[in-house]
């Protein structure tokens, strides 16, 4: 019996000190050998482990022993049967705490890099189109219709899983263009643009319906909706309502949200200024607040658009920041400072109302709170000075209230999250469902897309009688 492959294949990236001066993609895919050699360490156990920890049930060992057949079309195929948005989710889902984590190698050594074989099938798919003959089967119409709110993940999965089940869908998107947070809050060299349009492109080609600037609470309401023929709604909205730390000196000039300063950059394009005459600044000090995903995009960008020094400001350990680890040593590689156990007190101004300096306290950690992390507490007469001239606040998000507040009928939490149920993504208002951040808050695109597919086959069973 030949031993057991545990070396798992790296993945290729730009050069640290090349990459920081661009926006192309930092990881640059398998190869062909590669995903080959990666896919020969799957050991094809009969638990399929790795099926349990994905939020959208994928048939892992069968796209995987599909590469390893040689067979990429029916690695597509077992991929696309339950996930819509491959490309994507290969490039920005955290599997290393999904199905990586659950894997049976996981226990040993290395995990099957399961996520960088999903984006390498996608890809393999998106650049051999014109010689795979996988017509779309069109399935019998139902005379059902669905309008779903919002193109992110949430509702481009509940769109492309009503379409395959023979409903009729449209897509309401508030913005000028379709994805979401997809498109405006993850930046172009971990998520190309190319990659979200094409996934869109896709979900359109079941039929989907994409109405954009379509604010739904402003041109219409829901109930206006359901009155104007549509049989059921599904609310995927997302949270893009940032949060503040409401410390003095937060209202000054050159302090951004991270929504702000991420939207400018993504969907506005200010990296490809002067092409795109969107004002943003950057100074040369750059202090990004917080330790997520979020967080570490916005450092990122800085630094591509010109900043000489950024610094992550965290109020807990590196231990308990909620960023996935590959981005976070994307970021120290890149030459991004950390200042842990680091809080801001106040924000300092001058005559102009320009923020030039951050006073912090240092932090020490307590006895872990309601997130099992560890309580940041003040060290007393810590306070300390960072110059700045820039601040990017990523605390995170909430969903905003125009939905909740134009839909009679609609429960929502104090957060501001819509109420549903977390098996069928059901609301208490007849014939609405929500999924996604607008239900729990700020999460993962994969989680998004697993409430989706939930609610999508709960409306399907309801649309049915």
């Amino acid at each position: 019996m030949p031993k057991l492959n545990l070396n798992r294949e790296p993945m290729p990236r730009q050069d640290p000190k090349l990459r920081g001066k661009n926006f192309n993609e930092v990881a640059l895919g398998y190869s062909a050998e590669q995903a080959l050699a990666e896919a020969s360490r799957c050991i094809q156990c009969p638990k399929h482990s790795c099926v349990d920890g994905c939020p959208v049930e994928i048939d892992i060992p069968g796209f995987i022993k599909a590469i390893g057949d040689g067979d990429m079309p029916e690695a597509v195929r077992i991929l696309k049967s339950k996930n819509s948005l491959p490309g994507i989710c290969g490039r920005v889902c955290p599997q290393e705490t999904q199905c990586e984590a659950t894997c049976s190698l996981a226990k040993k050594e290395a995990p099957i890099a399961i996520g960088r074989l999903e984006r390498y099938v996608a890809d393999w798919e998106r650049a051999n189109m014109e010689s795979i003959d996988s017509p779309i089967i069109q399935p019998t119409p139902t005379g059902k219709r669905v309008a779903v709110v919002g193109s992110g993940p949430a509702g481009l999965t509940a769109a492309a899983d009503l379409a395959k089940l023979g409903h009729s869908v449209t897509i309401f998107e508030a913005l000028h263009t379709a994805g979401g947070v997809l498109l405006y809050g993850i930046p172009e060299f971990r998520l190309p643009k190319e990659i979200v349009q094409a996934e869109v492109d896709y979900v359109a080609s079941l039929g989907v319906k994409v109405e954009l600037d379509s604010v739904v609470g402003k041109i219409f309401t829901i109930d206006e909706l359901l009155n104007n023929g549509y049989d059921a709604v599904f609310l995927g909205t997302g949270a893009g309502l940032p949060m503040f730390m409401n410390i003095p000196g937060e209202n000054l000039n050159g302090i951004y949200s991270a929504n702000e300063f991420l939207t400018r950059v993504n969907l506005m394009k200010a990296y490809r200024f002067p092409e795109y005459d969107t004002p943003v600044k950057v100074g040369k000090r750059v202090a990004v607040i917080g330790g997520g995903n979020v967080a570490m995009d916005s450092a990122r960008c800085a630094l591509r658009l010109g900043a000489e020094e950024v610094y992550i400001v965290y109020r807990r350990s590196e231990v308990e920041m909620p960023a996935r680890r590959e981005e976070v040593e994307n970021a120290k590689e890149e030459g991004i400072q950390f200042k842990i156990l680091t809080n801001p007190k106040r924000f300092l101004g001058n005559e102009q109302n320009w923020v030039v300096g951050m006073e912090c306290y240092e932090m020490e950690l307590g006895e872990p709170d309601d997130s099992g992390r560890r309580r940041p507490i003040v060290k007393e007469g810590s306070e300390f000075v960072i110059d700045v001239d820039v601040v990017i606040v990523a605390l995170g998000t909430t969903p905003n209230p125009l939905i909740a507040s134009t839909t009679e009928g609609l429960e929502t939490t104090k957060r501001g999250t819509v109420v549903a149920s977390e098996e069928t993504g059901k609301t208490v208002k007849d014939k609405v469902w929500a999924g996604g951040d607008i239900v729990t808050g700020a999460a993962t695109v994969i989680s998004a897309m697993g409430a989706a597919k939930r609610a999508a086959a709960d409306i399907d069973e309801y649309l049915r009688g």
